[in-house]
């Protein structure tokens, strides 16, 4: 997997324009249509539970998040999670604050239970909640902590069967036997709300063209990053305000040389 790889997906995902079924949260569903549009997929968000297993089957991928979880979503996330199974369609899933509450926890830990999940996408606290190891998390946000991300990372795999992708100042995407690293992006992505839930319905848009799950994830990971760092140079280290436009613009216009360029992932241990 290198940068030049990653580009050829971004080009799948812009000429298939897939259909990015989202139940996410409250805050960021604006961020997240508006960003998977600018990066050339089809959002769709449809909550109600009479409706997401039929949506589920025809998305390309269906993302589950569980930023603003309550019952009556839950209920519908594992409904759409076992009719995307059924059909064959990725789920990437968004543990948001796992480890924060006890029922958040329990929900992270329920759903990845009963849906057979494609990728996994969080900090490590939630990641390692998640899975019933100890990380420090305050809020919904990951919390100093200590420990060996790339141990966690192979070790949620193992425990999950699923591609897991651990998000922060280095990014670690796994299968629980290849391991890449990637080191794009910009601390500005962590000031505006709803980068990382975006981040994991990118991964869902490259899932929904890559039947290589694990290729589909680091794909996602460099380009997002490479778009963040694009963002930065056109719009200055202004602030988050600046930098959330100026980040949807480069999702728009990112293209092979830039990754090429600014892309940064290697094969970890």
């Amino acid at each position: 997997m290198n940068s030049q790889e990653a580009a050829n997906v971004l080009q799948m995902v812009r000429q298939a324009n897939p259909l990015v079924h989202n139940i996410t949260n409250v805050v960021v569903t604006n961020f997240t249509a508006n960003g998977l549009l600018a990066l050339g997929a089809s959002p769709v968000m449809a909550y109600a539970k009479e409706e997401v297993a039929d949506m589920a089957k025809i998305a390309g991928a269906l993302v589950l998040n569980i930023g603003t979880l309550n019952p009556t979503e839950v209920e519908a996330m594992i409904i759409a999670g076992k009719a995307a199974n059924e059909a064959g369609v990725p789920v990437i899933f968004d543990p948001v604050g796992a480890g924060a509450t006890p029922y958040r926890t329990e929900t992270a830990r329920n759903i990845a239970s009963a849906v057979q999940l494609s990728v996994i996408r969080g900090n490590a606290a939630e990641i390692a909640n998640t899975i019933g190891e100890s990380w420090t998390i305050k809020g919904v946000d990951a919390g100093e902590g200590s420990g060996d991300v790339v141990s966690l990372a192979k070790k949620a795999a193992e425990q999950l069967k699923t591609v897991v992708a651990i998000t922060g100042k280095e990014d670690v995407v796994t299968d629980g036997n290849t391991t890449y690293i990637i080191r794009n992006g910009h601390p500005l992505l962590t000031k505006v709300t709803g980068t990382g839930c975006l981040l994991t319905s990118v991964i869902g848009a490259f899932a929904a063209v890559e039947r290589d799950v694990l290729k589909a994830a680091a794909a996602a990971l460099v380009i997002y990053g490479v778009a963040a760092e694009i963002a930065v140079k056109n719009a200055g280290d202004e602030g988050p305000g600046s930098f959330q436009i100026a980040f949807l613009d480069a999702l728009f216009r990112v293209g092979a040389d830039e990754i090429s360029r600014y892309g940064r992932i290697e094969r970890g241990e």
